[in-house]
This record gives C-alpha cells, sequence and structure tokens, in this order.
C-alpha cells in the first residue's frame, strides 16, 4: 500500500481528533501526519508533556511537526537529538521515534516532493500568559540567520510546499483577530517575512496554522481541526 501525508493544524497537546483520524483512515507505520506547529508536546517541560508524548507515539503513523509559538524549540530540550533519515534532518526523543519535530529552513524530500518548514510566530498573550506564569518561550519566533539562509538559498527558486506555522501578512485572517486587542501592538515581523517569502519563492501549496481556522485563499490553506491529503 503506497504511504499518504496528511496535515493538519495546531493540536495544543489535545490529539483525541488526531488518534481518531488515525484510526478511522487505519492509518500504518508507512503514512505521515504534519501538524504545522503548536503541538503542545513541547510546552510544560514536565510529566504533562511526557503522558502526551506517550499518548500520540502509541499511534501508528509517523509524525512531523513543524515548530509553533506555544513550545519550546526542542533544540534547547536536552532529551532531544539531531537524526537523519531518508526525509532529511529532524530532532527526536529516543523514547518516541515516531515524533519528529522539522528545523525551520530545512527542505524535506518526502513521497517525491519538496517541502520547506519556515515555523514560529509571535504570541499575541505573550504578557496574559507571562502575567500568569504560564509558559512563554523566548525562541517563539524564527531567529534572524535563519531568515538570511532562507533568503539566501531559496528565493528565486521552485518548491513544492512550504509549511510555516503562521501566514503571509496578505493573507491575515483579520476576522480571527482577538476581540479588544490592540494590534498595533502585534509583532507581525514573521508574517512580512513569509509575505517576502512569498513574493520570492516559487511553490505549489502553502499551508499553515496558528490561525485557528480552516479555510483555503489562494493557492494557501489554513489549517486548524480538519485534515488534508497531499
Amino acid at each position: 500500500m503506497k504511504e499518504l501525508i496528511y496535515i493538519t493544524g495546531d493540536t495544543h497537546g489535545q490529539f483525541e481528533h488526531v488518534i481518531k483520524f488515525c484510526n478511522r483512515f487505519e492509518l500504518t507505520e508507512e503514512d505521515i501526519v504534519i501538524i504545522v506547529g503548536d503541538v503542545g508536546l513541547n510546552y510544560f517541560l514536565n510529566s504533562k508533556d511526557k503522558k502526551a508524548k506517550e499518548l500520540l507515539s502509541k499511534q501508528k503513523p509517523i509524525f512531523m511537526c513543524v515548530h509553533g509559538n506555544h513550545e519550546e524549540r526542542p533544540e534547547y530540550i536536552n532529551t532531544y537529538r539531531q537524526i537523519i533519515n531518508k526525509y532529511g534532518t529532524f530532532y527526536l526523543e529516543e523514547e518516541y521515534p515516531n515524533i519528529l519535530f522539522m528545523i525551520d529552513g530545512n527542505i524535506y524530500n518526502i513521497l517525491e516532493k519538496s517541502f520547506l518548514c519556515m515555523g514560529g510566530a509571535y504570541s499575541v498573550d505573550k504578557y496574559y500568559r507571562l502575567e500568569n506564569r504560564w509558559q512563554w518561550f523566548n525562541s517563539e519566533q524564527m531567529p534572524e540567520h535563519i531568515k538570511e539562509y532562507i533568503r539566501n538559498n531559496y528565493y528565486g527558486k521552485s518548491i513544492d510546499v512550504i509549511l510555516s506555522h503562521t501566514c503571509p501578512y496578505k493573507y491575515i485572517p483579520r476576522e480571527m483577530f482577538l476581540k479588544g486587542l490592540d494590534q498595533s501592538t502585534i509583532d507581525n515581523s514573521m508574517e512580512n517575512f513569509l509575505d517576502d517569502c512569498e513574493d520570492n519563492i516559487q511553490y505549489e501549496k502553502w499551508i499553515c496554522g496558528h490561525w485557528h481556522c480552516n479555510k483555503t485563499i489562494d493557492k494557501l490553506t489554513f489549517l486548524f481541526d480538519e485534515f488534508i491529503n497531499i
């Protein structure tokens, strides 16, 4: 049976719908599920995360995760190490071999398609989380040297699928803005960078999460709790 790629949006550590999907369509160890950020496996950095990882790792597919803004980057967690497999380079914990974290700026070759990963975003609830002593991670946004790497290596090139957490600025779904939040206080630098990428990289499909909606505009698809098949 030919392996398949499915993509979905933010899970925030809640995997009930993912498990139902895996069971309903009888996904196997050959299939791949990509989660485009805010997976929620590296948020608490304690036993809560471990419980979520144990639950997800019991499912059969390979899970490939894009970095979001409500989680720590795996390179800053000492239980992760880099591995290279037939798809590319990932971060992985030995206990959970089917949960892989993609690396910003890397190309992944999956089922004869090229995927560019560009994770990270600004947390609009940053100060609320800090005031309530909830987790917030200084590493949430993409570092400038990775942005420069992407400009130098991919501008003017053609890529099949772009995976990002947030979206290019021109596609921001303003109907999803939080009521009462002063938008002038929001850091849109990541969206502006992705806007520039969208203008300078040729692509067939762009898929993102972050905005908690399911819709398609032009070649860009927002995902939250739905799944699409590539």
